[in-house]
């Protein structure tokens, strides 16, 4: 990576528009993971749901392309996060990553989504080679 960051140093960008069940369906296809509160409507709402899901981990993917456009796949050593929010069809995701701290060949960025209505759903960190 070529790039040199400073403490501050923001992006942001919408990572999701209008999430689809069937983009949900696709993952859990794509993971393995078929728990059914992520495509079974009546046992979600049987379950105190008001529908299906994202997965947590297709919350933290999604989240992540912005990460690896600003640090490059090669870049990035560690990512780790925090679903805080569930995230719901028809839900528009925005990740905004900031720098918290540059060392020597090393920056540390803080990683945050929200939906569309401000509501955090994810909170991460991330470090990468500078």
């Amino acid at each position: 990576m070529t790039a040199v960051f400073h403490v501050g140093d923001s992006w942001e960008r919408v990572v999701v528009h209008d999430l689809t069940r069937t983009q949900i369906v696709m993952y859990a296809g794509a993971s393995g993971d078929f728990h059914p509160l992520h495509h079974d409507e009546p046992t979600a709402v049987a379950l105190g749901y008001p529908s299906i899901f994202a997965h947590g981990m297709l919350t933290m993917g999604l989240s992540g392309q912005l990460l690896t456009d600003v640090v490059g796949d090669e870049g990035l050593t560690r990512y780790a996060a925090r679903m805080v929010g569930q995230v719901w069809p028809g839900d528009t995701l925005t990740t905004t990553l900031t720098v918290d701290a540059v060392r020597a060949g090393e920056v540390d960025l803080a990683v945050r989504t929200v939906n569309q209505d401000g509501a955090v759903v994810l909170l991460g960190s991330a470090t990468a080679r500078q």
